[in-house]
């Protein structure tokens, strides 16, 4: 990824607030004509500053009404336990983001299911069941005041 200047980092705001905006409209928010600014949001996405675009759905849309932050402790801290947890993890729809992290636990994943019943199968048939995990801690989502993720 080449240097980002101030235009592309003011590019990369507008496309974070609405990704479907035109590239006329962008242009013009940003002070460049649309051909320039044509380029520079290409070049942000062959330089890889742009992952991909996406459409933000509402969880009742997609039959969310639980979400939970799950706090995994390893019984075994090796590069084996480690793939074979995340491995497992992967496989699981539920398990919406996987973070490995430092301090007192191994993993925080962010999971979402349809119902608490939902989530009480998930969370004593699939992560439960996994012969690396040594602890779960599950952090049930209230509400969500600040969401910047969708």
């Amino acid at each position: 990824m080449d240097q980002i200047d101030r235009i592309d980092r003011n590019i990369l705001r507008e496309l974070t607030a609405d990704g479907r905006i035109t590239n006329t409209e962008l242009a013009s928010r940003v002070g460049l004509s649309a051909s320039a600014c044509l380029r520079r949001v290409q070049a942000l996405e062959l330089g890889g500053a742009i992952l991909g675009y996406r459409a933000v759905v509402s969880p009742e849309a997609r039959g969310v009404g639980f979400r939970a932050y799950v706090a995994v402790g390893l019984s075994r801290h090796t590069k084996a336990e480690q793939a074979a947890f995340e491995a497992a993890v992967a496989k699981a729809p539920e398990v919406r983001e996987c973070h490995n992290v430092t301090g007192s636990i191994e993993y925080l994943l962010r999971v979402e299911c349809s119902s608490m019943a939902a989530y009480k199968h998930f969370h004593t048939e699939v992560l439960g069941a996994l012969a690396q995990v040594a602890t779960l801690t599950s952090y049930i989502v209230m509400e969500s005041p600040k969401d910047e993720r969708d």
